[in-house]
């Protein structure tokens, strides 16, 4: 027969705030009810009124990680339940923000019942005065991505019971919030020792005494103008496309914008020629303006958005690299190199898109691309030789100068050397000595 762990929610304040139902089951229990942590004010007022309590704190310090942590008090649960039912009691309820429910609800060794608590999150509403509906994240302190955070939305941070988890995440809040952001620290909130204090950011760690009730607070950032976020960008972009919005922009077509990309995109390559990285931030986003501005003319005309634009790009990544996301072996430059090249093939057997792709192509990349020959000195020369005669003669026509390039291009095909980057270092050194001598 199976056996039952009942998993009780404490509430997230005192005595008053549980219900009469699980009061006189914990008191009425006979046995020592388990708890993930003593520190919790229920707990130290029934220990006065005779229960008792086995609880895991001693685990916290023999892992390095919760999810350890929470991993090995499940597993003495699983244990305990072997010899008999028995409960268990976690702060506030236990379907919120408890990984060690979560852990004991997906085996199927033992029955788990959950027998309920209040969340503290209603007492957390009326004592901050918002509205959820406004939009709500709540975030594991102990465990989140700054990427995952919605600063458009209310942002609430449970478990920030240390001055080590107030820390880290000031240092992430950081990255994307002034210093001086106002932000709410509230503890043991909906009991008689609630505390509510707003301070700014940068002094999350050092301005309270911390408690396992404690949560922080970080109110919608629809002051700031968060330009460094993805969402700002497009917001940008709609707007000088949108109406009242720029003329110049509204009036652009994929065909009008051409020019504008390979301008960039030759900026972008003489700010890595010179390393010189602040002008690289700014020509890289000048590129990423173009796409942007090719996505929203594509989402105007109801063809495609930067949705589109970016899951094709990041299904062609996972597609192209098995070794990393799939269970192909690659393990030599010369295996990924084959391995590429024979996804690229199918693609383009797939789309039939051979043809155009390579008509895309500058035509100095296209002459490396389709020669790639192994320098003839004699044949070069040879040409070299045909076009002074002509140019002596004044007979230099295309062709003479389309074979000589040609030549040239496979050569810097031969070599890996793209003849478009070469060609325009060659160029901008050009362009600094007449500087100089002038």
């Amino acid at each position: 027969m199976k056996h039952t762990i009942e998993v009780v929610g404490l509430g997230g304040g005192d005595i008053n705030q549980l219900s009469l139902g699980i009061y006189k089951k914990l008191k009425e229990h006979g046995e020592p009810i388990f708890v993930r942590t003593k520190d919790h004010p229920v707990v130290r007022t029934l220990e006065e009124e005779g229960v008792e309590f086995h609880s895991y704190d001693e685990i916290y310090e023999n892992h390095p990680d919760f999810q350890s942590v929470y991993e090995e008090i499940a597993n003495s649960l699983f244990r305990q339940a072997e010899e008999g039912s028995l409960i268990y009691a976690v702060p506030g309820h236990p379907m919120l923000a408890e990984m060690t429910v979560q852990l004991l609800l997906a085996q199927q060794e033992v029955d788990v019942k959950i027998i309920g608590g209040q969340s503290f999150l209603d007492d957390l509403f009326s004592a901050l005065r918002i509205d959820p509906i406004d939009g709500f994240q709540f975030v594991d302190a102990t465990s989140f991505k700054r990427d995952e955070l919605e600063y458009r939305q209310h942002l609430i941070f449970c478990q920030v019971y240390d001055q080590m988890v107030a820390s880290e995440v000031k240092l992430e809040l950081l990255e994307d919030l002034p210093p001086e952001y106002p932000i709410t620290i509230v503890d043991a909130v909906g009991s008689s020792d609630e505390s509510i204090k707003t301070v700014m950011l940068e002094d999350l760690d050092r301005s309270v005494e911390f408690s396992n009730l404690m949560s922080v607070y970080v109110p919608p950032a629809v002051s700031l103008e968060m330009n460094h976020k993805f969402y700002r960008l497009r917001e940008v972009i709609q707007t000088l496309r949108g109406p009242g919005g720029c003329p110049w922009d509204q009036k652009q077509t994929h065909e009008s914008l051409r020019r504008y990309l390979i301008e960039e995109a030759y900026e972008l390559i003489d700010a890595i020629n010179k390393d010189d990285d602040e002008n690289l931030i700014e020509e890289l986003g000048d590129v990423l303006l173009q796409v942007m501005l090719h996505s929203q003319i594509g989402e105007d005309d109801g063809y495609f958005s930067i949705e589109d634009v970016i899951r094709s790009v990041t299904e062609k990544m996972i597609r192209r690299h098995p070794h990393v996301f799939g269970e192909a072996v690659l393990e030599t430059e010369e295996e990924l190199s084959k391995s590429w090249e024979a996804i690229k093939q199918e693609e383009k057997a797939e789309y039939e898109l051979e043809q155009e792709e390579e008509s895309l192509q500058p035509e100095l990349m296209k002459a490396a691309d389709i020669g790639k020959q192994k320098p003839s000195p004699s044949n070069l020369a040879q040409l070299l030789a045909e076009f002074s005669r002509r140019a002596s003669e004044a007979e230099v026509d295309e062709n003479v100068v389309g074979e000589l390039l040609f030549a040239i291009a496979s050569y810097a095909g031969y070599y890996k050397i793209n003849p478009e980057i070469a060609l325009h270092q060659v160029i901008e050194g050009k362009k600094s000595t007449d500087k100089g001598s002038e």
